[in-house]
């Protein structure tokens, strides 16, 4: 059975890969469940044209697809780096059960990625956040809600777990 430290160097091997072809930035990510990878993905945010399309949140659509599930309990993320809020959020709603990272935000930061600022973001009140975010139509908004609870044949997603 492979180990943490080995599938952690699958995921850094991925993200040198991804830099040396020109797909994207430097962060890979692999999954694993039951001692075998369902999942890898890197980043291709600018090949993509996709903010989202962290190496993350790439091998979460992976693992999900090959998985034929949304859910991913029982499996372990490695990655490059520490993921970012959004990447992090994506491994909470995935619903993995551990994450374990190479590189962390700091480095990442001393090579140019921004996420430091992200961190302190969400610290903050929304009313001084640097995204000015405004709710309205709520009441309108809620037809959706509405709509969700009476479907008969919807799949819940459930509650993110408390531990």
């Amino acid at each position: 059975m492979q180990t943490d430290a080995e599938f952690l160097r699958r995921a850094i091997a991925l993200a040198v890969e991804n830099v040396h072809t020109g797909a994207g930035g430097p962060f890979a990510a692999v999954i694993v469940r039951n001692g075998a990878i369902i999942g890898e993905g890197a980043n291709s945010v600018t090949r993509t044209l996709d903010a989202t399309a962290h190496g993350e949140v790439n091998a979460i659509r992976d693992a999900c697809r090959r998985a034929g599930d949304f859910l991913l309990r029982g499996c372990t993320l490695y990655t490059s780096c520490e993921p970012c809020p959004m990447c992090l959020s994506a491994c909470y709603w995935a619903q993995i059960d551990r994450v374990v990272f190479g590189a962390t935000q700091q480095d990442a930061a001393q090579a140019g990625f921004g996420d430091a600022a992200l961190y302190r973001e969400f610290t903050l009140p929304a009313s001084v956040r640097t995204l000015p975010v405004t709710g309205m139509l709520q009441q309108e908004a809620l037809a959706a809600f509405h709509v969700w609870s009476d479907f008969a044949d919807r799949i819940d997603y459930g509650s993110l777990p408390q531990r």
